[in-house]
């Protein structure tokens, strides 16, 4: 069964980093676009990061916007979300995911990923 992996994730204070990282050892993500949702205790899943196939177009959810960075490296069959300037509103778990549904195109909503990893939790403490 295809899956997709995560890691980075861990406690930091509040201003610090995070790199997270997916990964997929049956499932070629080049010909995929990418995305990063994230759940807190409590509330629904959100968008967070999405970038397409080649890395040419991304999209970001407001409350992430010029804190966070989504890329990928197609010859490492990885993408990335770095995280920066990190909040206690950022503490839920980040999950990766894979759209194969126009790949040139990034994804705001789940529904449109096929493929998800289990998530990685991230804590960001005050």
């Amino acid at each position: 069964q295809v899956q997709l992996v995560e890691s980075g994730g861990g406690l930091v204070q509040a201003g610090g980093s995070l790199r997270l990282s997916c990964t997929a050892s049956e499932l070629p993500l080049y010909l995929y676009a990418m995305g990063w949702f994230r759940q807190a205790p409590g509330k629904e899943r959100e968008f967070v990061a999405s970038i397409n196939w080649d890395g040419r177009s991304n999209a970001y959810a407001d409350s992430v916007k010029g804190r966070f960075t989504i890329s990928r490296d197609n010859a490492k069959n990885t993408a990335y979300l770095q995280m920066n300037s990190l909040k206690p509103e950022d503490t839920a778990v980040y999950s990766c995911a894979a759209k194969s549904k126009y790949p040139q195109n990034v994804g705001r909503t789940d529904g449109e990923y096929d493929y998800w990893g289990k998530g990685t939790q991230v804590t960001v403490s005050s």
